[in-house]
């Protein structure tokens, strides 16, 4: 009896367009539109010399030491700079202009000027310290003892980092795949409107096919586990598909952990499906109401998961941290990044083991709601 409900059951979801369109057609064309517009964003964070103007006066020609250091960090293959050297009124037009972000004159000490607070200025202002700085320590140390000066050069041109810089991880940060494995949550969650799907089919006062189903002799529940099985099998045939699109066309990066990808897009289908058929029991309300809020539902919760402005996922884990992990999306997400980024797995399985709290309350309480319904004809 399992294998023949099974079976047509398989054949009725696959005929559903409508369900089909919403968790594959849908997920794919969302991931190209994404691709389209965030393509190269990473691209355009990569450092670009800052135009700076320098003044040509009496003082700068003077000062030898300062036109070495600013033709250093103006040449290269990575300069700092981007150097103008210019009459005072030509550099203050510019700045005026916003052709440069600040303008320096050398001197006792050297001077900046800067129209604006911003990133450009804070590092001008911060070359420009450092110099000074720097500058006044050999002048001072040279006054105390001018045989120190050859040392001194030597140390400043050599300068020991005793800090040193380790990843975590062996993967680059990219701020673009959350946007991707957002998009996976929420495709996954869209399985709820088969899972609504299921539940109204049993409930004789739906159809007509549902109050047949209702006289026959097989176990209401038998048959919703049936159907769940079913809608189960073909959501997650649609989530490997769409997977693969994203890896093969879109070239999205998973890292090198796809078994764990592929669980925890199973465990997240398995969510995405109990929660439609929990909203799905709890209202009572037409199937074009109930697919309507649970759209709605997932839009809203792709949103606070970052999927439309990812700075609103940093906003609730600070504003209000209890908000990402009563959003199983935000959960999924996290953890498609977590295995992208993380060489070890603590962050990915307290994720998975939060998501899977979801399952038990969703499961139970459709089932509490389902079997005490009960109708006085059919």
């Amino acid at each position: 009896m399992f294998s023949h409900i099974f079976k047509y059951r398989m054949k009725c979801l696959l005929r559903d367009k409508e369900t089909v369109f919403w968790t594959l057609a849908f997920p794919i064309v969302l991931a190209l539109f994404f691709n389209l517009a965030l393509s190269g964003i990473n691209d355009q964070e990569t450092f670009r010399a800052i135009d700076v103007a320098v003044v040509n006066d009496e003082e700068y020609q003077k000062d030898e030491i300062f036109q070495s250091v600013l033709q250093e960090v103006s040449t290269g293959e990575s300069p700092l700079f981007n150097l103008h050297v210019v009459i005072k009124e030509q550099a203050e037009k510019m700045l005026e202009d916003n052709e440069v972000a600040g303008y320096l004159m050398a001197g006792s000490p050297v001077t900046l000027s800067i129209k604006q607070s911003g990133l450009n200025q804070s590092i001008i202002r911060s070359f420009t310290d450092y110099y000074v700085q720097n500058m006044a320590t050999v002048a001072s140390i040279v006054q105390k003892d001018l045989g120190a000066l050859d040392s001194l050069v030597n140390d400043i041109e050599n300068q020991v980092t005793y800090i040193k810089e380790v990843s975590a991880t062996s993967a680059e940060p990219n701020n673009i795949l959350s946007y991707f494995y957002s998009l996976i949550a929420m495709a996954c969650f869209y399985g709820g409107l088969q899972g609504s799907r299921d539940v109204s089919d049993i409930q004789a006062n739906n159809t007509d096919t549902a109050a047949r189903l209702n006289l026959a002799p097989v176990h209401k529940m038998k048959t919703f586990l049936t159907y769940m099985s079913a809608s189960l099998l073909i959501h997650y045939g649609k989530m490997l598909i769409l997977l693969l699109f994203l890896r093969f066309v879109i070239r999205v990066d998973f890292g090198n952990k796809l078994g764990f990808v592929m669980l925890t897009t199973f465990v997240g289908s398995i969510v995405g499906l109990s929660f439609g058929s929990f909203v799905s029991a709890l209202l009572k309300k037409s199937e074009g109401a109930k697919v309507a809020v649970l759209i709605g539902v997932s839009m809203f919760l792709s949103f606070l998961s970052g999927m439309m402005y990812q700075g609103m996922k940093y906003i609730i884990q600070e504003k209000a941290p209890l908000l990402s992990y009563l959003n199983p999306l935000n959960l999924l997400t996290d953890a498609y990044y977590s295995l992208y980024y993380y060489d070890t797995y603590s962050r990915y399985v307290e994720n998975m083991l939060y998501l899977a709290v979801f399952i038990p309350v969703f499961c139970i309480g459709t089932y509490l709601i389902v079997r005490r319904r009960k109708y006085a004809n059919l």
